[in-house]
């Protein structure tokens, strides 16, 4: 699916699909972490069920810190042990949970909003 970007200076999702994101026109093929302002940052689980807290407490050392993170989770929308975002709950940084298709949406639609967001995505399964 493509997508428009409102804001020419902020990092978006301008298009997306089965293994792959498209950020800035930039494609993407491996797990990453995307900031509106930092642009994409890889990211280390080699799976979903490798997920730790350390690989989250990575959203904290983000240049601009985020309200909020969109967790793209794959395909289909599975959930990650709470222990692992405690970090981030501490820090009161909200966590929102789904496929990655629908974080790649919501994300645009908050950047667009001028929200400091974040982007945790699984690419691919």
């Amino acid at each position: 699916m493509k997508l428009h970007a409102d804001k020419a200076d902020r990092f978006t999702v301008t298009a997306y699909g089965e293994g792959w994101i498209l950020v800035n026109g930039q494609r993407h093929t491996d797990h990453c972490l995307l900031s509106s302002a930092s642009g994409v940052l890889p990211w280390s689980p080699s799976n979903f069920d490798e997920l730790t807290p350390s690989h989250f407490e990575q959203i904290l050392d983000l240049p601009e810190r985020p309200e909020l993170l969109i967790f793209g989770t794959g395909p289909k929308l599975r959930f990650v042990r709470p222990v692992a975002l405690q970090a981030l709950m501490s820090q009161r940084i909200g966590v929102e949970t789904m496929d990655t298709a629908a974080a790649c949406r919501t994300y645009n639609i908050l950047v667009g909003e001028g929200r400091r967001v974040a982007a945790a995505l699984f690419i691919g399964d």
